[in-house]
C-alpha cells in the first residue's frame, strides 16, 4: 500500500512540476508575441507582401504588421460581415481594393452601426472608382468558417466572419491576398487598443478598431501548478512522518505484537 502511494505522489509531484514549468515557458512566449506584435503596430507601415509571399504568410509572422497598400477600391463588392465592438453591434465594411498589378486585397474600412447597412450596401452596377488611395492598417489572417455557432453563407451574403477566401470566391475576385487589412492605426494604451481620439469619432466606417490584446495569465497557471505539487511533497512528507512514529511505536513495546 505504501508502495503504491510513493509512485502516485511521485507521478503527481513529476506532473504537476511539469505543468508548472510548461506555463513558465508559456509566459516568456506570451511576453515575446506581445512585443513583437506591439513593436509591428508601432513601426512603420511596409507595403503588403507580393503574391509570391503569399503562401507563406502566417500568424507568427505577419500578424497586426502595420502595412500600406495602394489602388482604387471596388466598391459594388462589398460585403458586410457583423461586427459587436466597443460602440455596440453593427458591421464592418469589407470592399477590395484593386492595386496597380491586378491584385485585390480586401480591407476592412471600419465599422457601421446597424442603422447604416443599407447605406453601405453595395449596389448592382459594377462601378469601379477611379480614385487613387492610400491606406494604412493592420495585416489580419482570415477568419474562416464563421461566428460562434452561425456559419457564413455566401448566397444569402450572410458573413458573421471575416473569411477571406470564401468571400473572394463569392465576389469573384481572382487574384485577392489571402489576408485581409485592417484600416486605421488603433491607439494603444497598457498593452491593449483603444477607441480612436474624438477628433475621429464622427469618420463612418469608422477604423482603428482593431482590438489587440492577448490575455496573460500563465504565471497564475504556473504557481498554481507548483502549489499543487508542494501539496503533494508536504503530503507525502506528513505521511512518511506518521508511518516513522508507528514503527518507533511498535520497536517501544513490542508486547503488543505477541500472543498470550
Amino acid at each position: 500500500m505504501l508502495a503504491l502511494l510513493a509512485v502516485l505522489g511521485i507521478t503527481l509531484f513529476v506532473g504537476f512540476s511539469a505543468l508548472g514549468v510548461w506555463q513558465v515557458q508559456r509566459r516568456a512566449w506570451k511576453l515575446n508575441l506581445i512585443d513583437r506584435v506591439t513593436q509591428r503596430i508601432q513601426a512603420t507601415p511596409v507595403a503588403t507582401p507580393a503574391p509570391a509571399l503569399w503562401p507563406q504568410v502566417d500568424a507568427a509572422r505577419y500578424e497586426y504588421l502595420a502595412v500600406r497598400l495602394q489602388g482604387h477600391w471596388l466598391p459594388h463588392k462589398t460585403v458586410l460581415t457583423q461586427a459587436t465592438t466597443a460602440l455596440g453591434a453593427g458591421y464592418w465594411v469589407l470592399t477590395p481594393l484593386q492595386q496597380a498589378d491586378g491584385t485585390q486585397v480586401l480591407v476592412n474600412r471600419g465599422f457601421v452601426p446597424q442603422a447604416q447597412r443599407t447605406q453601405w450596401l453595395p449596389t448592382d452596377t459594377p462601378t469601379t472608382a477611379a480614385a487613387w488611395v492610400t491606406v494604412d492598417g493592420l495585416l489580419r489572417m482570415s477568419e474562416p468558417g464563421g461566428g460562434f455557432l452561425r456559419r457564413n453563407d455566401p448566397a444569402q451574403q450572410r458573413w458573421h466572419s471575416r473569411d477571406v477566401a470564401a468571400i473572394a470566391q463569392a465576389q469573384q475576385l481572382a487574384q485577392a491576398a489571402p489576408f485581409f487589412v485592417d484600416a486605421g492605426m488603433p491607439v494603444l494604451q497598457g498593452g491593449a487598443s483603444v477607441e480612436l481620439p474624438p477628433a475621429m469619432q464622427g469618420v463612418w466606417p469608422r477604423p482603428g478598431l482593431t482590438v489587440v490584446q492577448f490575455s496573460n495569465s500563465h504565471l497564475v497557471y504556473a504557481l498554481t501548478w507548483f502549489g499543487l505539487a508542494l501539496m503533494v511533497a508536504g503530503s507525502a512528507l506528513l505521511v512518511a512522518r506518521y508511518e516513522r512514529r508507528l514503527r518507533a511505536a511498535a520497536l517501544h513495546h513490542p508486547a503488543h505484537d505477541q500472543q498470550p
